[in-house]
């Protein structure tokens, strides 16, 4: 049965989701959630489609359905362990013949099916809309090492709405931001997992984020998304410089000294050959307090060059001593905007 996005949306919260396109596709990008059973896989769909190019439509069906027959069985006893007697949810790329087939087939084997008209291309498109929201946006912003994400995560812990972005990026945003974190998702899959965080929301309501630039890692904010984060508010965090310093250390103090050195390597320009070699010999001496107060020197000025164009925005700067992050919550809570 043909199913609208909107009662997609609806509908997966108490069904499961079966994405049958092939697991190349799925790694690019999918519905959170959705469990991957390849109608045709990388291989085969490449296959199909040279078919379809050389020999035409009905030749490619016909080798589509070649190759789909001997995996028939092991394709519906995945869907049976996943429908558990219930109905499922299904979609392709756009709601197309791979979908189709497949309710087909798992309908001869008397499993309930709904497919999702539009297919996971519809899914996309109301992501890509959703940016566009007029989200009441706060950023909060400061210079490296402040504790912003502490500050966030805190907020939300008092009952604010939050959109964390270098969580769902698996990064903290600056050349240093990928160490001791998981990988990235790819920028389609971030877009995706935001698109769910703000499905949450109450857009009538305040929701803070940090101050980010497009790009956070190798992933890319969408551009909609980034114009309302230009346009908003910014509450900026002072925070002493020797407190910074050890909120560094002891983040990334962990970290393998060689990638350490390997990623100054990146940002040598950037920081200046004597500002670099001094870093290096102070991490070679595992003195990180001195390397962190050197490579402050860069991203501070830096973040304070970025933040002087936008300074019409600041609505205001908080200080705090890096202790108490309860107490400065409730400060900016009560920040009127």
């Amino acid at each position: 049965m043909p199913l609208s996005i909107n009662d997609f949306l609806t509908l997966r919260k108490t069904h499961s989701v079966v994405d049958v396109r092939s697991e190349g596709e799925f790694e690019s990008g999918h519905v959170p959630g959705a469990i991957n059973i390849p109608l045709l896989n990388n291989e085969e769909r490449i296959i199909v489609g040279t078919t379809y190019k050389q020999k035409g439509q009905q030749q490619a069906i016909n080798e589509g359905f070649r190759l789909v027959g001997p995996r028939l069985s092991d394709i519906i006893l995945d869907a049976e362990k996943i429908a558990q007697g219930k109905e499922i949810l299904v979609h392709c790329w756009r709601g197309g013949m791979r979908s189709n087939n497949f309710c087909q087939f798992a309908a001869m084997a008397r499993i309930r099916s709904q497919q999702l008209t539009g297919g996971y291309k519809a899914y996309r498109g109301v992501a890509l809309e959703s940016f566009k929201k007029p989200l009441q946006i706060t950023l909060i912003g400061g210079c490296t090492g402040s504790g912003k994400s502490e500050v966030l995560r805190t907020l939300a812990l008092h009952g604010e709405q939050i959109l964390d972005l270098e969580k769902l990026a698996s990064h903290k945003g600056s050349a240093f931001g990928g160490l001791l974190m998981p990988p990235q998702p790819t920028t389609e899959q971030f877009q995706n997992d935001l698109f769910e965080e703000i499905l949450k929301l109450d857009l009538s309501k305040r929701v803070w984020v940090e101050d980010e630039s497009i790009a956070i890692g190798r992933i890319f904010l969408p551009n909609d998304f980034w114009q309302t984060m230009t346009m908003s508010p910014v509450i900026q965090m002072d925070v002493p410089k020797e407190v910074r310093i050890q909120r560094l250390v002891d983040e990334y103090g962990p970290a393998d000294r060689e990638v350490f050195l390997q990623i100054m390597g990146k940002i040598v320009k950037k920081l200046g050959g004597q500002h670099y070699n001094s870093a290096k010999e102070k991490l070679l001496e595992n003195d990180m307090t001195s390397v962190m107060d050197i490579l402050l020197t860069y991203y501070d000025k830096a973040y304070l060059g970025s933040l002087e164009k936008r300074k019409p925005k600041v609505k205001e700067v908080v200080s705090w001593d890096g202790v108490v992050v309860d107490s400065y919550v409730s400060k900016l809570i009560n920040i009127p905007l």
